[in-house]
């Protein structure tokens, strides 16, 4: 436990930054709760990312809210984000080699505070976030956070929105051809 403890003043900066990006992605704006609506709760989560002998990576943070709570046709509508399928990885793996492509992985930092949301949800304010004289106001979200039914169709409906924009088009056979989850594997002849 005291090394736990130890660890987490030692990464207080990066999880302060963690914390911060939260604000910075303009992801809330302080509400009164507008009657009919209810608030959900939400959670600090912190774990240690263990590095393969055993050895502590860095500890990680990130805000959770219950999305259990959620009701369908109230709360959220639709939860659905396609994953691409893993034979699609596997035939533009094949083309990499064919054609002598570059492949490059890389992973979505704050993945889901990137989506925006279209429906009205109302959340308590987190433990250190309680804004003085505004005690018993709740954040109206604006971004889709960790633990929301809809938060992965968000922020697919976001990158598909970029990419449409950047010239690209979806292929209909596999509408997510480069994207699984919050990961995403970029094939070309330059990178």
């Amino acid at each position: 436990m005291k090394l736990w403890l130890l660890g987490m003043f030692i990464s207080g900066k990066r999880q302060f930054k963690k914390r911060y990006s939260i604000m910075h992605k303009n992801t809330w704006v302080l509400s009164h709760l507008l009657p009919g609506n209810k608030e959900l709760g939400c959670k600090w989560i912190q774990k240690r990312k263990m590095k393969v002998d055993g050895s502590i990576h860095m500890y990680k943070v990130r805000l959770v809210i219950q999305g259990f709570r959620q009701k369908e046709g109230i709360y959220f509508f639709d939860t659905y984000a396609p994953v691409a399928k893993i034979s699609t990885i596997r035939v533009m793996l094949a083309l990499t080699t064919t054609h002598n492509l570059l492949v490059h992985q890389m992973d979505v930092k704050t993945t889901f505070l990137n989506g925006n949301l279209d429906e009205e949800i109302y959340m308590k304010q987190p433990e250190d976030f309680v804004m003085p004289g505004n005690e018993h106001n709740v954040f109206k979200l604006k971004k889709a956070l960790y633990g929301l039914k809809q938060a992965p169709k968000q922020w697919h409906k976001k990158f598909d929105d970029f990419v449409l924009s950047n010239g690209f088009s979806l292929n209909q056979a596999d509408k997510c051809v480069c994207v699984y989850v919050e990961n995403l594997i970029l094939l070309a002849k330059e990178l």
